[in-house]
């Protein structure tokens, strides 16, 4: 397919994805609420036949690589109540994001729907409400009789402050101030004003509100907890207890650091002016070296995971820890000097995996783990599903719950990625593209001669750009069309005024 087909052919699709949304967002709600009013009345007639449904706990991580964890082999991290969900449950070894920025992966994360659908793009538009007719997961889990709350770094649309949350205890703020923390606090849909919290470290202080939510009196009704950590976001500040933590450990350089220096070989345009590099940005006055920015995002880990145990201890105490369902995951990875960068947004391997990790010992074997590809769309009927609740048809990932029980080789063959935001701080370039197990495929959309293709088999640190070289036309033709095709298959939410 020439350039100019497929542009064509992208036009074509984005008219029919409006359509099809259009008749999508009709329905959502009311998939929703017929799923909800179908089941909660048998549920609470016949609560005494029906085995007691868990309570949920999931974790979401900020910025944490899929490698970020010593479960996963890392040399330096010790992670160990991170490793515990994965040692005690299914750890997912390919797990992936499908829009490598905050504010959307986030609303991936509560919808189950991929950015293009939901219209949460990019990170510009914080304060505006997502669209009301788009549910989350946790008002389908409250219809069906669960108290939901959400603490910590929200930093979505309009930190979703609108929607009814039973607990809110949040920031919509990328970072926060680590010294000096910000929170807005709310009851049953109610969100008090912001308020400035001195002295203390903002994850411990998330965690010990939630641990306060957690206590509280709430008769027989299982609860939902989300707990999204902040650290390690720039500027990486540490908590005190971990301000000499790594002193004198040696941070190897990354194998492809010094590529700059050799006119980063095989990289498009598109790629090589993007500005997220580390010592050369004046935006961003934290990221001056690789050894500083690793160290102070390793610590934020370690302040991550003792709060992580925090919780398990809580629930041990309690006598609900097997009663209770746990998910991790992660909203993007991070780049930690690959190609001398930091940040995320580019659909390199660094920036895209994440881990994915869920312990439920009445329905997961411990030690489980899994290859299949599994995406941040997954999240939200995972947890569906582990609370016994039907998974509606507009949520356009799967639960993972099947892989706990076997291998499903077909389970996700191949998967679309997007990212939108344009112009940003580090001049990363909007970009397009599909995975499969074997192949990546990367358009640029400011200029389509551009783009990557790598063979992740022969070559997983992805250093030789197989796109446009004629030996592999014929697998970039086949993959653009799946790209084309997979676009096209998601329905676009179209804001008003957006056009």
């Amino acid at each position: 397919m020439s350039e100019t087909k497929a542009q064509r052919h992208t036009t074509v699709s984005s008219l029919q994805s409006s359509t099809t949304r259009r008749d999508f967002l009709q329905g959502s709600l009311a998939i929703a609420g017929t799923a909800a009013v179908s089941t909660v009345a048998p549920t609470l007639a016949s609560a005494q036949s029906k085995p007691k449904r868990p309570n949920l706990v999931f974790f979401l991580g900020e910025g944490q690589r899929a490698d970020a964890l010593s479960i996963a082999g890392h040399p330096l991290l010790n992670t160990p109540n991170h490793d515990r969900i994965g040692r005690e449950g299914a750890r997912f070894s390919n797990a992936f994001c499908t829009n490598a920025l905050c504010a959307p992966a986030r609303a991936t994360a509560l919808t189950g729907m991929y950015s293009r659908s939901t219209g949460a793009l990019d990170n510009t538009r914080a304060h505006i409400p997502m669209a009301s007719d788009i549910p989350l997961f946790t008002e389908i889990l409250q219809k069906e009789g669960y108290e939901v709350a959400i603490l910590g770094k929200t930093h979505t649309r309009n930190g979703m402050e609108e929607r009814n949350w039973d607990y809110y205890f949040g920031h919509n703020d990328p970072g926060n101030d680590y010294a000096n923390p910000l929170f807005k606090e709310g009851r049953k849909g109610k969100i008090g004003p912001q308020k400035r919290y001195e002295g203390v470290y903002p994850d411990d202080l998330t965690t010990d509100r939630a641990i306060a939510w957690m206590e509280e009196d709430r008769g027989e009704k299982p609860f939902c907890i989300l707990i999204w950590f902040v650290a390690p976001h720039e500027p990486f500040f540490r908590a005190r207890r971990h301000a000499d933590l790594y002193n004198g450990t040696a941070i190897p350089k990354p194998e492809t650091f010094d590529d700059d220096l050799k006119g980063y070989p095989g990289k498009p345009k598109s790629f090589v002016d993007a500005e997220n590099k580390l010592g050369t940005t004046s935006t961003h006055v934290a990221c001056g070296s690789l050894e500083g920015v690793a160290k102070d995002y390793y610590a934020g880990l370690v302040a991550v995971d003792e709060n992580i145990g925090r919780v398990f201890g809580y629930l041990e105490k309690k006598g609900i820890l097997d009663d209770t369902a746990i998910l991790h995951s992660s909203d993007h990875g991070y780049f930690l000097g690959e190609w001398r960068l930091f940040d995320k947004r580019l659909m390199h391997e660094p920036s895209l995996r994440v881990p994915f990790q869920v312990r439920y010992p009445r329905r997961i074997p411990l030690g489980t783990v899994r290859e299949e590809m599994v995406l941040d769309t997954d999240i939200a009927p995972t947890l569906l599903d582990l609370a016994g609740v039907p998974v509606p048809p507009h949520m356009q990932g799967k639960s993972v719950l099947p892989l706990a029980k076997k291998r499903d080789p077909e389970f996700r063959k191949e998967w679309y990625y997007e990212y939108y935001e344009w112009p940003n701080p580090e001049k990363v370039a909007p970009h397009r593209g599909i995975r499969t197990e074997q192949y990546k495929l990367i358009q640029y959309v400011l200029d389509p001669s551009e783009g990557e293709l790598y063979d992740l088999h022969a070559d997983p640190g992805e250093r030789n750009n197989l796109y446009g070289k004629a030996q592999y036309a014929a697998l970039q033709a086949h993959l653009s069309e799946r790209l084309i095709a997979l676009r096209t298959a998601i329905p676009e939410h179209i804001e008003a005024g957006k056009g």
